[in-house]
């Protein structure tokens, strides 16, 4: 199908009789009518728990969930369903690798991040860290936001374990060469592991083509729900792995003196799963694969591009400058606030993040305490690129007067 916003606009019905400019897909997208009929159809027609029951509700809905395992599997061209680890969200997926996979890890041993990452690809290995003694380090980004690729190259040695690097970073939108990072890692003997929320959003993933060995994402910022998110394990990795977390569905047999596990990926999928949110997930996927990837791709950029320039031409500074960037800005006004900047903006029927977006570490690269971010979705519109140039005028009139 053709991808025009103004018409997407109208499958979101949050947007009804509304002119909001909403600028904050990047921390949570909104929901298209397909997504949240699929979970109300599911619900009311389908629902009983999953792998479990034998009578006709039970067996729909567990068809249903297993059918979303592998509609993820090709989203993402894993090889094959089994790769597919369903979460809460991509934090959890990180933190199952930190605590199930790290557990193989032995003091000295080392674990290679980025000034750039997220919180929830940062504190895991942190916690790590501190429970067995690995070595964590850091490689920089340099003045535009780009990942130093020498500096990390310089960081990787025997001892290096896991270089776990963001797709597309939250903050800049800057694209990380992932599949260089991937090899550079496994050169070394070592595995990697990405964070892909914000770049299953952008662009079509090839996770067999990046030759990553474990791949995060949410589902709620892919214009799906929240509660349930994605990990991709190489199946290797994932047989190898102990539980996560202990309880239903993830054990073979249970007696009093000895527990055997599942088979990836119940071993790690603990009582009972967010049944309801994968159908969700999956009208998602099925949502936004009817439309031309790269066409959406392009109309974002041109909107992050506008904007880009206005801010600059108003003065701002745009944080991280890369030429090849995904439809997130975040950037700064001189003199002001970005929550006073954001509260103004509000009032303007434009909203944006205002704070350091879970990157503290990165905002502190830049030399900034916060910063306002605005992002773009398929939903967006120049109209929502003009309303934000209005409102940071009438912010810097108020505030800088």
């Amino acid at each position: 199908m053709s991808f025009n916003a103004h018409n997407t606009r109208q499958d979101f019905a949050i947007f009804a009789g509304s002119d909001v400019a909403f600028l904050d897909s990047a921390a949570s997208a909104q929901k298209p009518r397909a997504v949240l009929q699929a979970m109300a159809d599911f619900a009311e027609s389908h629902y009983a728990n999953v792998h479990r029951g034998v009578y006709r509700w039970a067996d729909e809905a567990t068809q249903a969930y297993e059918d979303a395992r592998q509609a993820v599997a090709r989203f993402l061209n894993a090889p094959s369903p089994e790769t597919i680890v369903y979460t809460k969200g991509a934090t959890e997926g990180i933190n199952l690798v930190a605590h199930s996979w790290g557990q193989s890890l032995r003091a000295g041993d080392e674990i290679i991040i980025t000034e750039a990452e997220h919180h929830a690809n940062i504190v895991p290995w942190f916690l790590l860290s501190q429970r067995q003694g690995v070595v964590l380090k850091w490689a920089r980004v340099d003045d535009d936001g780009v990942l130093d690729l020498d500096h990390l190259q310089s960081l990787i040695s025997a001892k290096t374990r896991m270089v776990a690097v963001g797709h597309v970073s939250n903050v800049t939108g800057t694209i990380n060469p992932v599949a260089e990072i991937v090899r550079l890692a496994h050169d070394a003997g070592a595995l990697c592991l990405l964070d892909g929320c914000q770049a299953v959003v952008h662009e079509a993933v090839d996770v067999q083509a990046l030759g990553c060995d474990f791949y995060v994402f949410s589902g709620h910022k892919l214009y799906g729900p929240t509660g349930i998110g994605i990990l991709y394990g190489k199946a290797e990795h994932l047989d190898k792995m102990p539980p996560f977390q202990g309880g239903g569905e993830m054990i073979e047999s249970v007696s009093q003196d000895r527990i055997t596990f599942a088979a990836p990926p119940l071993r790690f999928e603990a009582g009972t799963p967010p049944i309801i949110e994968t159908v969700g997930l999956m009208a998602a996927i099925d949502y936004v694969g009817q439309f031309d990837r790269q066409a959406i791709a392009r109309h974002e950029r041109a909107l992050a591009h506008q904007a880009s320039k206005a801010i600059v031409d108003m003065g701002g500074r745009i944080l991280g400058t890369a030429p090849d960037k995904a439809a997130i800005i975040s950037f700064t006004v001189d003199g002001v606030h970005a929550h006073d900047l954001a509260q103004i903006l509000d009032q303007c029927g434009v909203y944006v993040r205002a704070g350091s977006h879970c990157a503290e570490p990165l905002h502190t690269r830049f030399g900034v305490t916060s910063s306002a971010r605005a992002s773009f979705g398929l939903y967006n519109t120049a109209d929502d690129v003009e309303a934000l140039i209005k409102g940071l005028a009438k912010a810097k009139s108020l505030l800088m007067a």
